[in-house]
């Protein structure tokens, strides 16, 4: 019998890195646990990505920088604000935010994917993911493209080191048949974009660790599922994370690892 693969996201696997505990509230308890207050960061970044997706399916005579500014109000949801002044001050910032970036962006440049689903298997995964942009390089190469929209602009570090983006180009280049080695991490906020080549030796050191950590992943589901649910599976890994985790509130390790945050 063929070995069955373990599906998932780079998302499932990031977060049984960044927390078993936290792995097991959110994918494998049934019910969850409630979910605390939704965070305003969440409601900025929601909206700024389905802006700029709208903005690309609009008529190429309508992608104008100016238009990211409706997109960004149309959009805008004001969960997570403590008062209606402050989501409003939010939601123009993000929109100017949204239309310094696009007067960047060359609107002639078709990406060949935008909120595009990508899926490949290695020989123990089944992997998929939905990237924000997939563009097509001149040289046919295709080029991974994440947007962010956090206070600190991203650096080197953070694009070549990421599992997700690596795993995308490797899904990209699988779903749509063609090279994919370039990732990029653009901030919206700034403009600033970092970016990363792959080398085939890279994208395979990425693949074995993204099958290692599935591996303790598949063997954490099968103790779930025998009712082994305690530290000694899904231990709290308690950092600075904590403080925006939907499962606060359920942890008291996590609670006492950000004294002050909200519950």
């Amino acid at each position: 019998m063929p070995t069955r693969l373990y599906p998932c996201t780079p998302t499932r696997l990031g977060t049984w890195l960044d927390c078993p505990r936290r792995y097991r509230f959110g994918y494998l308890d049934r019910p969850a646990p409630p979910k605390g207050p939704p965070w305003a960061h969440n409601s900025i970044g929601s909206a700024v990505h389905s802006a700029l997706a709208d903005w690309w399916g609009l008529p190429f005579a309508q992608r104008l920088p100016a238009r990211g500014i409706d997109l960004v109000r149309k959009r805008w949801i004001t969960d997570g604000f403590p008062d209606a002044e402050e989501a409003l001050a939010a939601r123009e910032r993000a929109a100017i935010w949204v239309e310094e970036y696009l007067l960047r962006v060359d609107p002639a440049d078709e990406p060949i994917g935008v909120e595009r689903t990508v899926a490949a298997p290695t020989a123990r995964l089944a992997v998929s993911g939905r990237v924000d942009r997939i563009d097509l390089r001149p040289d046919g190469r295709l080029a991974i493209v994440d947007y962010k929209t956090g206070r600190r602009p991203p650096g080197p570090d953070d694009v070549r080191g990421s599992l997700a983006l690596a795993l995308y180009a490797v899904a990209a280049s699988r779903t749509l048949r063609r090279e994919c080695s370039r990732v990029e991490l653009h901030h919206v906020p700034t403009g600033e974009v970092v970016a990363h080549d792959h080398t085939p030796s890279s994208l395979a050191r990425k693949i074995d660790e993204a099958e290692s950590i599935a591996y303790d992943c598949s063997r954490a589901d099968a103790a779930h599922a025998s009712g082994r649910t305690g530290d000694d599976v899904f231990p709290p890994r308690p950092s600075r994370l904590c403080g925006w985790c939907d499962y606060r509130r359920h942890c008291p390790e996590g609670r006492a690892a950000t004294p002050g945050t909200p519950v």
